[in-house]
């Protein structure tokens, strides 16, 4: 045994547990088969702005203790997410609030706003939603609907809305006041300089190979390791023997134009099924930066393959069932802990994927 712990994955929770395991004295090998540390979350500087490589990661938590943690490595900035909708030539503020009820409908008041939402949601039928169209009719109306949520979500999973199931959806959050800040939690923010220097500060003190794939390490070296901590896909970890969990994938059109102001705001969600990308994002708005030039990446939802890149696990009944028989499988495989949201099929925010890799850590060395 070389190492306490073969680390699988340079994402934030595997970097979080190593992070917590040197400070105990323990040994650790992490290995990512990408070329970078930070996974998902990774930033690079292009023109001197960060860029989010894999997609807009803006950090908001209302737990204390994970805010001071990350602050005690970086600190980060006061950025509020307040991304916008475009549909046709109407542009909405998000979350639904009152500025979104105003410009949709010419209201001023929550009173008014209210009644419009329950005569549209009255017209729905009765009963069990069966779909998430109906769900979101229920909740929100027919114009919300057809304008926001419609296009956007049937791009998002590639299918129609009337093939998704409703609880994708259980609610949709309607907030009657002039607040555009998209989240709710306490502390909000980006790294100053972006996420990479945030994980590399947390891998400090253990041995990071790239460009490794964890299959190939354990085949050569089987006994490299006492535990390990795996973040990969948990049916890959099992070679798929159950069948594949099925993802959604994303692909970016990223390039570097001439101007200092693209359009005025980090995030502009496109709404229209037309429109093939369902964001467009400005990544010099995260650190209010001022440079002569901008950098922008157009996001296109796409149908995942094997050997693409893992976004969103598909949750419905089928994936549910199989994921559970895997996760069966995992608590029957001794000194690997799954984690984080390949190992676990979930979508994390990232102050839970830290929460969980704290929780799993004090689990651990408690």
């Amino acid at each position: 045994m070389r190492y306490d712990y073969l680390i699988v994955g340079a994402g934030l929770f595997g970097a979080v547990f190593a992070h917590e395991a040197t400070a105990r004295g323990r040994t650790c090998l992490v290995v990512d088969r990408r070329s970078h540390v930070a996974g998902n979350a990774y930033t690079e500087s292009v023109e001197g702005i960060n860029v989010h490589r894999y997609g807009a990661h803006i950090f908001h938590t209302s737990d204390e203790a994970v805010w001071r943690y990350v602050n005690r490595l970086v600190p980060f900035n006061n950025f509020i997410n307040s991304p916008v909708a475009v549909y046709g030539n109407e542009v909405y503020n998000l979350p639904f609030n009152m500025n979104t009820f105003s410009r949709m409908w010419g209201v001023r008041t929550p009173a008014e706003a209210k009644a419009i939402i329950a005569e549209q949601t009255a017209r729905e039928r009765a009963g069990e939603p069966k779909n998430l169209e109906e769900q979101a009719l229920r909740l929100v109306g027919r114009d919300i609907y057809e304008k926001l949520i419609r296009g956007y979500t049937e791009k998002q999973w590639g299918r129609s809305c009337r093939e998704l199931p409703a609880f994708i959806i259980r609610r949709l959050p309607l907030r009657f006041t002039y607040d555009n800040n998209y989240f709710s939690d306490r502390y909000q923010g980006v790294p100053e300089g972006g996420y990479t220097p945030l994980v590399e500060k947390l891998l400090a003190g253990s041995e990071v190979r790239l460009n490794t794939d964890y299959f190939d390490v354990i085949r050569g070296n089987p006994d490299i390791a006492q535990k390990t901590v795996y973040t990969g896909p948990i049916d890959a970890f099992f070679g798929c023997r159950l069948g594949a969990l099925e993802y959604r994938s994303l692909r970016f059109e990223t390039k570097v134009l001439d101007t200092d102001n693209y359009q005025g705001n980090a995030v502009i969600n496109y709404t229209e099924r037309a429109v093939p990308y369902t964001r467009v994002i400005e990544h010099k708005h995260f650190e209010f930066g001022r440079q002569e030039k901008t950098v922008v990446s157009w996001e296109y939802p796409c149908e995942w393959r094997p050997g693409g890149e893992p976004y969103y696990p598909v949750n419905d009944a089928r994936n549910g069932e199989l994921y559970a028989r895997y996760r069966a499988l995992a608590g029957e495989t001794p000194n690997v802990i799954f984690g984080g949201r390949l190992a676990e099929y979930k979508y994390y925010d990232m102050d839970r994927v830290i929460a969980a890799a704290l929780a799993a850590a004090a689990k651990e060395f408690e």
